[in-house]
């Protein structure tokens, strides 16, 4: 397990020494220890040591371990097992698992990508929620039918109306949390984008710019840029040179920045869509035609 380590194990197998203990790692939880600057791999795994080598890893840190991207170091480590009183830094829920809802992962057990995505639906605002859930997602370990066995295995579950809430949200095509709230709030103000990952393509086949969502039959894209997007020359430059052969195909870009408030980003999309013959009374109509 790399640097992690149980301190009372290690200093009984004559690993280290109480000195290099002393000196040299630093704690993590009760009799739990890494060497070095912890990484949430570290992290993870000396919550899973400081069970005694018993709880599941579940949750975010779950969804780290099956690849989903944008998730901090210092969040709390979710575990399943049977325990009242974990130290801070941990969450521990004592919740039915079946085997076929966990898998190993070097070495560990984690709940599978479905039931990391059961979770995560059940126990975190919407939000949170589905932007963790389109990380995982985008992954491609997981889909949000991979999660009906779930729901029918456990119909009464805590949280279980708010993960059915969440889920038709979802959208593997999200790259980032930010997009993933772009579209939260495009779609509750009446706008949801039709599709995400938009290629555009001239004529000669050749793709002119990947947009993060928008509303292809109306010519309308929504593109969140951050901030590698401001501060690297050649991406700017570029960037405005995709912008003007977008122009010239009678695409309506809608540039989102992390400054706009959102007052301001719906009111453009808004306009921009009306402007290609979107109405909001008759949207879902104009969709399906």
């Amino acid at each position: 397990m790399g640097g992690v380590i149980i301190g009372s194990e290690a200093l009984a197998k004559g690993v280290v020494t109480r000195n290099e203990l002393r000196h040299h790692y630093q704690r993590l939880f009760p009799d739990v220890y890494v060497r070095g600057e912890p990484t949430l791999r570290d992290r993870t795994v000396g919550a899973w040591l400081w069970s005694g080598r018993r709880a599941v890893i579940a949750g975010v840190a779950a969804s780290a371990m099956h690849g989903a991207a944008y998730v901090d170091t210092d969040i709390p480590i979710e575990l399943v097992w049977n325990n009242t009183r974990p130290p801070a830094g941990l969450v521990v829920r004592n919740e039915t698992l079946a085997d076929d809802e966990i898998k190993r992962v070097v070495g560990i057990p984690v709940t599978t990508p479905a039931r990391t995505v059961f979770d995560l639906g059940r126990h975190y605002p919407r939000d949170e929620a589905v932007a963790r859930i389109d990380a995982l997602a985008w992954t491609l370990r997981v889909t949000v039918d991979d999660v009906t066995p779930l729901i029918e295995r456990y119909p009464a579950v805590r949280g279980i109306r708010a993960l059915k809430a969440a889920l038709p949200l979802v959208d593997a095509g999200a790259d980032s949390p930010r997009e993933t709230w772009l579209r939260l709030r495009l779609t509750d103000a009446g706008m949801p984008p039709d599709e995400t990952q938009i290629m555009v393509i001239e004529g000669r086949g050749r793709i002119v710019a990947v947009l993060d969502m928008g509303w292809e039959r109306f010519g309308v894209g929504v593109n969140y840029d951050g901030v590698f997007h401001q501060s690297d020359r050649k991406r700017y430059v570029q960037d405005q040179k995709t912008l003007r052969k977008l122009e010239a195909m009678r695409w309506i870009v809608i540039r989102v920045i992390a400054e706009d408030t959102i007052a301001d980003v719906l009111a453009r999309v808004e306009r921009a869509l009306r402007s290609r013959g979107w109405r909001r009374d008759c949207s879902e109509g104009q969709k399906s035609a």
